[in-house]
């Protein structure tokens, strides 16, 4: 497995490009001259925004964050994420984060460390808790996606789909 270290990174975010209900979620963080951007799962960016914002909780409260958090060039993702490890360096007050490549269990993927200032990482949940919850609401019974059209929901056997 390669990693790339990029340390302290001067940008986090994350960025869900599409229309709704087919969107790519990307998350992406620059190093001096060095962009990375990773293809991420929606439910991923939904855990990892609720787990630093309990994380953020626990921590002293953050300073002014970042307000430019639109993803740049090269927005092709490098590749995609399979796990995503999140720690809490008190010694350096920085959240680090291993991103590790989705690949057969037999092979050796790419991986990612980077670290993010409490702040970063404040705004980032902020942003990607708001781009999740832009998107398809959830079935009350099954949670699956509602489509504008409706869904047919398998808890309804087929009846009744719940409409947006």
């Amino acid at each position: 497995m390669s990693t790339v270290d990029l340390g302290d990174v001067d940008r986090f975010t994350v960025a869900a490009l599409g229309p709704v209900g087919q969107r790519t979620f990307l998350l992406q963080c620059r190093s001096e001259q060095t962009v990375l951007t990773l293809k991420v799962e929606k439910q991923q960016v939904a855990v990892l925004a609720e787990y630093l914002g309990r994380l953020l909780r626990d921590l002293p409260r953050p300073g002014h964050l970042p307000e430019d958090l639109e993803v740049e060039e090269p927005v092709e993702p490098h590749w995609v994420v399979g796990t995503m490890g999140v720690s809490y360096d008190a010694e350096l007050d920085r959240i680090v984060l291993i991103a590790e490549e989705l690949v057969p269990e037999d092979e050796e993927g790419d991986a990612a460390r980077f670290t993010v200032t409490r702040e970063q990482a404040a705004a980032f949940a902020v942003r990607a808790t708001r781009l999740v919850e832009a998107g398809r609401p959830p079935c009350p019974l099954c949670g699956g996606p509602i489509d504008p059209s409706g869904h047919a929901c398998p808890r309804t056997n087929g009846h009744r789909p719940p409409t947006n």
